[in-house]
């Protein structure tokens, strides 16, 4: 099965299951993982993908990422999960704007298990931009949306090449919003 199609899979038992996923926790258990090894990362392997990576922020302690994707020891993306449902604003983004600070990673995901929305540093090196580059719906995706995450796949993970169309992607989308 292609990656696409199981993306759809995926798709289909959400739609079918979302209604009774209820806390942060079920979330990341029947939504996010799933996406991650679709992904091609083993969530199972904590070198590979860690689980509450600690991510101290000057005088507090004990903030925790809800998962870090590693790459040769370092994160590379990092997630910060809600409940199913969630509203995903700059609010809740304030957590994954501090630990995306004190993180080596290059991407911050926020997500509710049905909305991805990926961030990077295009602005200011280090400091994570206030709008997403990308936002990935698993009810409703084009195969477009699909080549865009396909990038952050194990296999075809290439992060200049990411940050390039990260680029293109956050201006073509503000050039759209303004026109729309």
């Amino acid at each position: 099965m292609d990656f696409i199609d199981q993306l759809r899979l995926l798709s289909t038992r959400l739609l079918n299951t979302k209604d009774i996923i209820q806390t942060e926790e079920a979330t990341k258990t029947a939504m996010v993982l799933p996406l991650l090894q679709i992904l091609g990362y083993n969530p199972f392997d904590p070198l590979e993908v860690t689980p509450e990576l600690i991510a101290d922020v000057g005088t507090k302690k004990g903030e925790k990422v809800d998962y870090a994707i590693i790459k040769e020891g370092k994160p590379i993306i990092i997630f910060e999960c809600k409940k199913s449902g969630a509203e995903l604003n700059i609010g809740h983004a304030s957590q994954l704007f501090r630990y995306f600070h004190v993180t080596s990673a290059r991407f911050g995901v926020l997500t509710n298990g049905l909305s991805y929305k990926f961030f990077t540093d295009l602005e200011q090196p280090n400091k994570m931009d206030e709008k997403p580059f990308f936002e990935f719906n698993i009810l409703d995706f084009k195969e477009r949306d699909v080549e865009e995450l396909k990038k952050f796949a194990k296999s075809s993970y290439d992060l200049e090449a990411i940050l390039n169309t990260a680029s293109d992607l956050k201006y073509t989308r503000a050039i759209q919003n303004k026109l729309s």
